[in-house]
């Protein structure tokens, strides 16, 4: 039996290697996604323009500009001089926000009032004037601190201070890299195991395949293991392209991952093969594999944490493979968490490919029949 089925699995993988455009579908596409993904898909802000509105013109005012201009987030792109401006150039999209000093600025910090400053964001994009907020909040906290140093007034009551655990700069390639090993390697294996079965059938030699001696358990483990071979490599390559080239800090343990990895594999695995299974035509099984992608993102907790999805959502969520695998990404790059805290997330991968691989092999039977 097993020389059969190795004979089918070498089959399956020379047929990727020849064949030029499996090649560069295989390797050129996920490289490129990873690259656009860890630079672009970014919830972090750099270089954010934004324009100057000082009424009060005073050593105290720019002293306080200075705090803005001096941050590596911010750059100063223009200063005006009076209210229509300042609509002006957020509805123009020239900047992001404008830095707003009231004409008493200085007045009301020498008498022991607040100095009044307004930031008025464009507020069209709901998540970056969010994240802009915060970041002109902590500089704004970090000039109320000075300014009660050289001033000697008595602090406020209570003052609070900020510490993120495993990201310390909270930088959000850390949480989207880790990621991607799970999603594109999910790309990779729909484009190989997804479409196999179905282009059998399209060139006309799957039915040379049911005149050979395997059997059909036989076809659909030498259809299955190359498919995984190809997605354990392009995961290994997302891996060492993390840790070498994104510099992400991995914590916890290599087997781990690997082996959550596998559990993630044989629970898709059985979901393309069951698409691949009852389409007649690569094109059939493309939309199947796309029909299951994407809401398998969405739903992942990839970009939007699962709780603050409504709660019919969130128990969806609980039938997607690739919401378990995430947790055990992240979790062992960031936080070292072991089998003993991970093992809730293994146990349902296992569960869902136990029932997908099932699924599978009865629509492939009902199909060969």
């Amino acid at each position: 039996m097993w020389n059969r089925v190795v004979g089918l699995i070498i089959k399956e993988i020379l047929v990727f290697i020849r064949d030029p455009r499996s090649r560069f579908v295989l390797i050129v596409p996920p490289l490129v996604q990873m690259f656009i993904f860890g630079y672009a898909a970014t919830f972090d802000l750099f270089r954010v323009s934004f324009a100057l509105y000082d009424e009060n013109r005073t050593y105290h005012s720019r002293e306080f500009i200075a705090k803005f201009i001096g941050s590596p987030i911010f750059r100063l792109k223009k200063e005006i001089l009076n209210d229509s401006q300042l609509k002006d150039e957020i509805q123009k999209r020239n900047v992001l926000f404008v830095l707003h000093i009231d004409r008493r600025f200085d007045r009301d910090l020498l008498s022991g009032r607040s100095g009044k400053v307004q930031l008025i964001v464009d507020g069209r994009n709901s998540n970056t004037a969010a994240i802009l907020t915060g970041y002109a909040n902590q500089i704004i906290a970090d000039y109320n601190v000075d300014w009660i140093k050289k001033s000697g007034r008595i602090p406020p009551p209570s003052q609070i201070t900020f510490r993120a655990f495993y990201n310390p700069n909270l930088l959000s390639q850390w949480f989207i890299v880790p990621g991607l090993i799970g999603i594109l390697t999910f790309v990779v294996s729909a484009m190989t195991i997804g479409l196999s079965i179905a282009r059998e059938k399209e060139m006309g030699t799957f039915d040379q395949l049911l005149v050979t001696p395997l059997r059909p358990i036989e076809i659909l483990v030498g259809k299955t293991i190359p498919g995984l071979i190809f997605a354990m490599a392009q995961a290994t390559l997302i891996l060492l392209a993390a840790l070498l080239w994104f510099k992400i800090p991995f914590h916890g343990h290599i087997l781990l991952l690997y082996l959550g990895l596998f559990f993630f594999l044989f629970a898709i695995i059985g979901i393309e093969l069951a698409i691949s299974s009852i389409s007649s035509t690569q094109q059939q099984a493309l939309l199947g594999v796309f029909f299951f992608l994407v809401p398998s993102i969405i739903l992942s907790g990839f970009s939007t944490p699962i709780r603050n999805m409504p709660e019919p959502i969130q128990y969806l969520t609980f039938l997607n493979p690739m919401r378990y695998f995430l947790v055990i990404v992240r979790g062992i790059f960031l936080e070292a968490k072991g089998l003993d805290t991970l093992w809730d997330q293994y146990l349902p991968l296992l569960g869902i490919g136990l029932v997908s691989m099932s699924f599978s092999w009865f629509l492939f039977k009902q199909r060969l029949y």
